[in-house]
């Protein structure tokens, strides 16, 4: 069952999941990332850079095998573990964490692509799942919901091994599930939680992605990846991926900041420097990800999928939301003063709403949420539009609403006839 547990979090580290696709969706279509060298690995990254994207993007195919490989295997160990003898307590840990990765892995599923079909048991023949098709968003979400619900109840507030989830992870994810659904109020209460876990802003940004500081106080889950081991086969690729061509040898010039995203910072914003460095040609890269070993595509940096940082941007949002501006404007400037920003007190619910908005832009550059928030709040078309009018060499640039859901790889269809592609694809 441990084995099996450990595979599950393996999963997490595959390229259709947090180690490539999460980060190149969440940013790439939108205006914090582009494309450098689109030609690079096949157009498979450019294609998002300029919605031109086919359903046989390669990176799209792993996205839907990795994920539902991970689905698997938590519905493996959720089929099996009952019955097996094992201290209570810790079995209970261990249902908790399957029902918060699949979970979690639905959740990128259904925002990546919409409709997807929905298997909550172990895969014994796969003839059984012919002729489906794909389950609503609508019950995908109702599913999410349950099995965060109950993770929430199983897990512990804190554990001694890091990169498993905790109660706090559960909380984090159900809340942006919500929000992902317009339910802010029903939100706050989770991420009130939160705060009472032990969690903390760490007071130096530059410490918050160092693979020396690790797990650190800020951190509410992450994806574990190591230098040097199994043969330099448990790092991250994706400093190579995502580092400007030339800058460093074998680079290849995916999802880098934007100048637009770079220029937001004001001078004194500690983040602008911790966050995005320059080379010499005047070329933006993160330093959310270290090259760790001389073997470029083994970097030690970890994948974060939620911190403290973001929970209190997201209960600024549902404050505002919802129209409590004081405590909005409190959870906001948490975050400002970190930066070492001057404090906002914003009155108008709009005016604040765009406030937190460039706030989660410049404090999570490069996590994978940027095109996510502009899908959920609507705004996608209209910021796309005006990004690519704004922008030198996006004249041919267009986003669309199909554009809102990514296309069904072809692969599936061709496999199963019964899951149809998405409209406009």
């Amino acid at each position: 069952m441990e084995q099996g547990v450990n595979a599950t979090y393996g999963a997490l580290q595959y390229d259709g999941q947090y180690q490539l696709a999460m980060p190149t969706i969440g940013e790439i279509p939108s205006d914090n990332t582009f494309d450098e060298v689109p030609a690079n690995d096949s157009f498979i990254y450019g294609e998002f850079d300029f919605f031109t994207i086919q359903a046989k993007n390669d990176l799209l195919a792993k996205a839907w095998r990795d994920h539902y490989i991970g689905i698997q295997q938590a519905n493996i160990v959720l089929n099996r573990i009952t019955p097996v003898a094992m201290d209570s307590q810790i079995k209970n840990y261990r249902i908790g964490e399957m029902k918060f990765l699949r979970a979690l892995m639905y959740f990128d599923l259904v925002r990546i692509f919409g409709d997807v079909p929905l298997n909550t048991e172990e895969t014994t023949n796969v003839n059984n799942y012919f002729g489906k098709g794909r389950n609503t968003a609508t019950e995908v979400y109702a599913f999410i919901v349950k099995e965060l619900t109950e993770a929430i109840s199983l897990l512990p507030a804190n554990v001694t091994q890091k990169g498993r989830a905790t109660k706090a992870a559960a909380l984090g994810i159900l809340a942006k599930v919500l929000i992902t659904n317009g339910k802010y109020n029903e939100a706050i209460p989770y991420l009130k939680q939160i705060e009472n876990l032990g969690y903390s802003l760490l007071t130096d940004v530059n410490q918050i992605f160092s693979p020396t500081n690790k797990n650190n106080s800020e951190i509410i889950f992450d994806v574990q990846f190591a230098s040097g081991i199994n043969a330099n086969s448990e790092g991250n690729s994706a400093f190579q991926m995502f580092s400007p061509s030339g800058f460093v040898p074998g680079a290849k010039g995916h999802n880098l900041p934007t100048r637009e995203i770079y220029n937001m910072y004001p001078s004194k914003d500690k983040r602008r420097d911790a966050y995005i460095g320059l080379t010499p040609g005047g070329v933006p890269y993160t330093k959310k990800l270290v090259k760790t070993s001389d073997v470029i595509a083994d970097s030690g940096s970890n994948v974060v999928v939620l911190r403290l940082a973001e929970v209190y941007l997201i209960l600024a949002e549902c404050y505002a939301q919802t129209g409590d501006t004081a405590n909005a404007n409190i959870y906001v400037n948490k975050i400002k003063t970190r930066a070492g920003l001057d404090n906002v007190n914003i009155s108008d619910k709009n005016t604040l709403l765009d406030e937190i908005a460039a706030e989660r832009r410049k404090e999570l550059i490069g996590e994978g949420h940027r095109w996510f928030d502009l899908v959920r709040t609507g705004k996608a078309i209209e910021v796309m539009t005006k990004h690519f009018q704004n922008t030198p060499g996006y004249s041919t640039a267009k986003i669309q609403q199909h554009n809102l859901i990514m296309p069904v790889p072809q692969g599936q269809i061709n496999t199963d006839p019964s899951i149809k592609q998405n409209p406009g694809y």
